[in-house]
């Protein structure tokens, strides 16, 4: 109970109480007097309620709440009586509100139950079902369920809904079901108000296949939903992402003459706009404006957020004119969408005229439009803008916070400047921001990629003795650098701690320990470990890297494995390793199309290279110097005079060898002598007769290219081809 009661501040209360009743605009005041029982008396037997209120008010200034609460059980026993249940529930919260300042807390709600209960005025029933709603109310749901469980009989319905609610909105699930199943047994007939409580637990909790069960069972009862009721049940199915029922709920409301409101609205609105279907925000958004419903800072939130993550940004700031047209002022929120959704596009000038804009209209940027700066910058390696946002938050007193110092010290990091990323550790601590587990990893990942091992070793023991509990991050740098350094048995000593301590390794972790066991030898580890990884269920791991997001396997996984089986002649499962590469949708680099079709020429497989080389165009790789150097080799060892021939006419059109037509003679000669050399190994390997030799030898000597003249190369090359 007491945990209960310390989630409300004094401040929050006072809030809560600073609505006045419809006709109480009393205080209670507290003066040690005692209360004549004729008065309580007279209250109770009053012929009006202005009476009554003014016998009150003569006789509240003699009275002690804090001694004596007959005065006020009266007249809240009067009130409840009178059915102006909102007078009366607001008084007692006063009262309760009073009594807290002035004695124990947890005693509080026995106290006010006890004396409301000395009165016998025919409403006691009521009277506490007003005393649940109240504390429910203010948060003390506990004290509310006490008070429940004292009638012994079950309260009037709307307290019942009451208490229920209070339980939800506490997270409390299970203890809701069981008083609701309590409340069954007692005789309770729920309510539209009661299932709309119920569907809001099981959304809130994701259980909407259950909600669903509760709505149809509410059609069975012949219980007509209303809006609360469509609308919480379209939340729910947005926030499964199940936005095809979500429209059905929607559409239904019509059907049943129930016309959504600017919350239901603005809730389908944000189911739309979490799966980026802006198209369908914005359709139903001129729907909502076609019916008459205005819309809110909720509303422009709602369109302005996805926009920005998908890049839209020009139409999102188009929006900000809207919200002025509908007398709808932008708020920090909107602006802090705006800010990011510049910087995540690296579009920084905009993000500061942004900045500029809503300094203008008088919006204090926060911590979190701060940040976001700072970490635009940063992604974009400018990190001495990055530093002056940094000076600007100090001078406008807002707090730096760890997020925003890892950021600057992974940049730092990431550009292998240590000294300055440990000088603003440094400087981090001073300001009393103490560093954690990004801050430790990031250092120790910085110092991994810059080879010192030891200092990243010695930032991992600090981390320890500070009690802090080394992440994936961390593990994979040290594991990586360890590799690296051929220390074998420490990174797999990190890797077996790791498993350990719970952490979970990601792609990028084992991305790292197959290219450390290939790089330090280990074929036979590396394709065992990537196979039981594989066959694990663990394929799926993602993690953000600087060049996106790196899953496994990955192309990078696939690739150190083919190029190590390659060198160590295991050419078979290479091919077999690519295969899987290519039918898992990844794409090999460059390297690793060129060492298999060297090898696959080695192996003198001629359609394997056809076939690698027509995906590789596909994939949209163009062939390099290395690449061609392979080709031409490999042509030239198979004998294969027409593949020459088209792969020097390539180069030729790249550029990437000189034409016979150079202004240059010297440069035409140089030509003339490359091209006689490729006929004269083709020729020597071919064995054809002089004749063949001669006529060759002639076109090329007198042609700009050995395709040129191709009316008079080609018979000579057809002899050539039939002669191999």
């Amino acid at each position: 109970m007491e945990a209960a009661m310390s989630k409300y501040s004094s401040q929050n209360l006072k809030t809560l109480f600073s609505i006045k009743s419809p006709v109480i605009s009393r205080t209670i005041v507290a003066l040690p007097f005692s209360t004549s029982p004729s008065s309580s008396a007279a209250i109770l037997n009053a012929k009006n309620c202005s009476e009554a209120m003014r016998l009150y008010d003569s006789a509240i200034v003699k009275t002690d709440p804090t001694k004596d609460l007959t005065l006020h059980s009266a007249i809240i026993h009067y009130l409840t009586r009178a059915r102006l249940y909102l007078d009366a529930r607001c008084l007692i919260k006063r009262l309760i509100e009073n009594l807290r300042k002035n004695s124990n807390p947890r005693k509080v709600c026995s106290l006010v139950f006890n004396d409301l209960g000395k009165i016998d005025s025919g409403s006691s029933c009521n009277v506490f079902g007003v005393l649940i709603i109240a504390l429910s109310e203010m948060g003390f749901v506990d004290d509310a369920y006490w008070v429940y469980q004292k009638m012994g009989k079950l309260p009037p319905l709307h307290a019942c809904n009451a208490l229920l609610h209070g339980y939800v909105k506490m997270g409390k699930f299970e203890f809701m079901w069981g008083m609701y199943r309590n409340m069954l047994s007692f005789g309770l007939c729920p309510s539209v108000v009661t299932y709309g409580v119920l569907i809001d637990a099981c959304c809130l909790k994701g259980e909407i296949l259950k909600a669903k069960t509760l709505y149809d069972e509410m059609a069975e009862k012949g219980i007509q939903p209303n809006i609360v009721t469509y609308t919480t049940m379209i939340r729910g199915f947005c926030n499964q992402n199940k936005i095809q029922e979500a429209e059905s709920m929607f559409s239904k409301m019509w059907e049943m003459g129930v016309m959504p409101n600017l919350c239901t609205y603005n809730t389908l609105m944000d189911g739309y706009s979490k799966k980026a279907d802006t198209g369908r925000a914005f359709q139903l958004y001129q729907n909502m404006l076609k019916h008459g419903i205005l819309p809110n800072v909720v509303t422009f939130g709602t369109l302005i957020d996805p926009l920005c993550k998908v890049g839209e940004v020009i139409t999102a700031r188009n929006l900000l004119a809207c919200m002025v047209k509908f007398g709808v002022g932008p708020n920090l929120l909107i602006y802090n969408c705006l800010i990011d959704g510049c910087c995540n596009w690296y579009d920084m000038s905009t993000a500061l005229e942004m900045h500029s804009e809503m300094e203008k209209f008088g919006i204090s940027p926060d911590v979190v439009t701060y940040g976001t700066l700072i970490k635009g910058y940063c992604k974009l390696g400018k990190v001495d803008e990055a530093e002056r946002f940094l000076l600007k938050m100090d001078a406008a007193g807002v707090v730096v916070n760890s997020v925003i110092y890892n950021q600057l010290i992974d940049r730092y990091c990431k550009d292998r400047n240590m000294d300055k990323a440990l000088a603003l550790c440094s400087h981090m601590i001073e300001k009393g921001v103490q560093p954690n587990v990004v801050t430790f990893s990031v250092l120790i990942d910085g110092f991994g990629k810059i080879g010192d091992l030891e200092a990243a070793m010695g930032v991992y023991t600090e981390m320890i003795i500070k009690g802090l509990k080394p992440d994936v991050v961390a593990y994979t740098a040290l594991i990586d650098g360890h590799f690296k350094k051929g220390n074998t048995i420490a990174a797999l000593r990190l890797h077996k701690e790791m498993a350990e301590a719970g952490v979970a390794p990601n792609a990028l972790t084992f991305t790292c320990l197959v290219d450390g066991f290939l790089k330090n030898g280990m074929i036979s580890d590396a394709i065992n470990f990537f196979l039981k990884i594989s066959s694990s269920g663990s394929i799926g791991v993602e993690v953000d890297c600087s060049n996106g997001v790196l899953s496994f396997p990955n192309n990078v996984t696939y690739s150190a494995l083919i190029h190590g089986l390659c060198k160590d002649g295991q050419y078979f499962k290479a091919n077999k390793f690519f295969v899987d590469l290519r039918r898992n949708g990844l794409y090999p680099d460059l390297s690793t199309y060129a060492m298999m079709i060297q090898r696959h020429f080695e192996a003198r497989h001629i359609t394997h290279v056809m076939m690698l080389k027509a995906d590789m165009l596909k994939t949209g790789f163009m062939p390099n110097l290395v690449m061609y150097k392979i080709l031409l080799k490999g042509y030239r060892d198979m004998v294969d005079l027409s593949s020459t021939r088209k792969c020097y006419e390539e180069l030729k059109d790249l550029g990437l060898v000189c034409s016979g037509a150079s202004p240059n003679g010297k440069e035409r000669r140089a030509t003339e002598v490359s091209n006689l050399k490729l006929l004269d190994w083709s020729i020597t390997k071919a064995q054809v007769s002089p004749r063949i030799t001669s006529a060759a030898k002639f076109i090329v000597s007198n042609g700009h290219y050995l395709a040129e003249d191709m009316e008079k190369l080609d018979p000579v090359l057809k002899e050539l081809s039939d002669a191999t």
